[in-house]
């Protein structure tokens, strides 16, 4: 045997590392990105677009504030409560399977939506709309995981994943009306169908995903569905029903119940959902923390402000979609900006900085009243636009880190379900708030509201700032 060190070794004599089988080619990633990226953005559309299209769809299908809640949070819910599994399923049957099934499914249901001939049919549609994005998004953060092995260029690709994403949250409602008063509410959801066809086109040439096999976790799925479900009735109806009627009550112990026994069920299943694991690692709780209260900032803005525009200040769909232009521009401009402020200050800081920048967005909204100039609004609004679109890629790229890639869809599920969980609550709380008054648009409701986030957003900034390392 030789006593040369390795390191001596002249170079033809050394083993060469076997190639990576899984590893995707330069050609083959841009695909895998570009598809990843376009089911993000169609899946987002479908949250902020609908938030400009909500008159319409009262005015065509009847229904009062709570109908308005359900159409946005029926597709929420389901996609927060399912993503637990989905990304699982990205996992067990390999991203690439998953994301087709994701896509086809999401295509269908939008047709439903479109065709749907009352509120009840059309928060029905917007629930199977809700179960398949849940399987989108956990498959296409791990197609993206799946293609870029270095770590640097991963962090570059996801930027441009939830920067798509990000655009099409501030874009959505320009596109909702726009749709909405050119041909009507269900254009929104029609538009969907032939961006559906291009993803499945794209991913014919997208190399095919490694499986990994495991059980079912029915029981965690379904208490997991309850408890999100009980907690939103009780967040949407205690507004309109008495925060302390018999519905209201039932739907909040049934929540507490199916929440206790989802912890349960996890502690006891030997392939469980949420891996205590996972959970283990302080980067992966305090980026699902802040994941939570950053969608919620967010998604209640877009929500809050959508109705803000058109009921209590009667601008058309057009006009209140325009208004969220350059709230667009800046998303995608923090969003670039975010990976490369993170390689010279630090992931935390950055993290913690969105999340300061958001709590002011959220303290600024509090001044916008029947007659705030235009101009002023939007000032208000360049906060709400900046704060998410530097934490969110940062506090994403950390999870991504911290997991081995086998539990890449796992994780990006889990994030991703606590995300659209604080968008739901966020809804459901403004929702009922800014009905308070038994009539229109309520400013001291939506005041309520955004004072409520922001202590959340100081809790998990807090979190963030001393739980965290600095990297």
């Amino acid at each position: 045997m030789s006593t040369i060190p390795r390191s001596q070794r002249a170079p033809a004599l050394q083993r060469q590392p076997d190639p990576d089988p899984t590893a995707a080619p330069p050609r083959s990633r841009g695909i895998a990105l570009a598809a990843a990226l376009l089911g993000f953005v169609v899946i987002t559309i479908d949250v902020s677009a609908v938030n400009i299209a909500l008159p319409a769809i009262q005015g065509s299908l009847s229904g009062g504030m709570a109908g308005l809640q359900w159409v946005v949070d029926a597709y929420t819910l389901m996609f927060a409560a399912l993503m637990l599994s989905a990304g699982s399923l990205a996992d067990r049957a390999g991203a690439r399977r998953a994301y087709v099934w994701g896509v086809a499914l999401f295509s269908l249901a939008s047709l439903g939506c479109a065709l749907a001939p009352g509120i009840g049919v059309l928060v029905a549609a917007r629930v199977a709309q809700g179960a398949a994005a849940a399987v989108v998004m956990p498959a296409s953060l791990a197609l993206i995981r799946q293609a870029y092995d270095d770590p640097q260029a991963r962090a570059r690709a996801i930027a441009i994943w939830t920067a798509g994403g990000a655009v099409a949250m501030a874009a959505g409602p320009v596109l909702g009306g726009l749709l909405t008063e050119a041909a009507g509410w269900r254009a929104v959801f029609l538009l969907n169908l032939p961006v559906g066809a291009v993803i499945l086109g794209l991913l014919i040439r997208v190399q095919h995903s490694p499986r990994r096999p495991a059980v079912l976790d029915g029981g965690g799925q379904l208490t997991a569905i309850l408890a999100l479900a009980g907690l939103a009735f009780a967040v949407i109806e205690g507004g309109h029903l008495g925060w302390t009627s018999v519905p209201v009550l039932v739907a909040a112990a049934i929540a507490i119940a199916s929440g206790y026994a989802f912890g349960v069920i996890e502690a006891r299943h030997r392939q469980p959902m949420v891996p205590p694991s996972i959970l283990k690692d302080r980067r992966v709780t305090v980026a699902l923390a802040v994941g939570f209260a950053v969608n919620a900032a967010f998604y209640g803005g877009i929500f809050l402000l959508g109705l803000y525009y058109q009921q209590l200040r009667g601008m058309s769909g057009i006009t209140a979609g325009l208004l969220f232009v350059p709230l667009s521009a800046l998303v995608t401009t923090s969003n670039l900006v975010s990976p490369r402020l993170a390689e010279r200050i630090g992931r935390r800081s950055v993290i913690v900085a969105g999340q300061l920048i958001f709590i002011v967005a959220m303290l600024a909204l509090m001044l916008l009243a029947a007659d705030t100039p235009v101009w002023l609004v939007l000032i208000l609004l360049l906060p709400l636009s900046t704060g998410g679109a530097l934490a969110v890629p940062a506090l994403t790229a950390l999870l991504m880190d911290s997991v081995p890639p086998e539990r890449a869809g796992t994780a990006s599920g889990l994030l991703n379900s606590l995300r659209q969980t604080g968008g739901a609550l966020a809804v459901a709380l403004f929702g009922s708030l800014l009905a308070s008054s038994g009539g229109g648009f309520s400013l001291p409701g939506m005041r309520v509201g955004l004072l409520v986030v922001a202590l959340v957003l100081g809790g998990t900034a807090v979190l963030s700032r001393f739980v965290l390392s600095r990297d």
